[in-house]
């Protein structure tokens, strides 16, 4: 993607998901920060999901989890939207992927628990 040279720090890529500016992988980007996968859950279903990587630390290493209904990744990115910062999102229904919108704040609701995994890039 063109310009995304300039994508030093953790902050420029998520500024630039966030613009619209980026839409693909980011590996190769933000070398020497932390990359996450974001997984989003109701509040009903969070205690199983900590509990699930807990017990599986090294496919799923829990790198922070956030307040029901938070936006923000706290102090691992602290400026961070986790509705608009990522440069895709995969929405699964019912076990099935059922949509890949450009952000999720049409969907977000104040019940979310997100987790931030840490990723093959990190």
């Amino acid at each position: 993607m063109p310009g995304t040279g300039k994508l030093t720090s953790g902050r420029l890529v998520r500024h630039a998901c966030r613009a619209g500016q980026l839409r693909g992988p980011t590996a190769g980007l933000a070398i020497g920060f932390t990359q996450a996968n974001l997984v989003v859950l109701p509040q009903s279903n969070s205690a199983d999901f900590l509990l699930f990587c807990r017990r599986n630390p090294k496919p799923c290493p829990l790198l922070a989890v956030t307040e029901p209904g938070q936006t923000t990744a706290g102090w691992l990115a602290e400026d961070a939207d986790l509705r608009t910062d990522l440069p895709a999102y995969r929405v699964w229904r019912h076990g099935q992927p059922d949509d890949e919108p450009d952000n999720v704040h049409g969907l977000w609701q104040n019940d979310f628990v997100s987790f931030l995994i840490g990723c093959s890039f990190t």
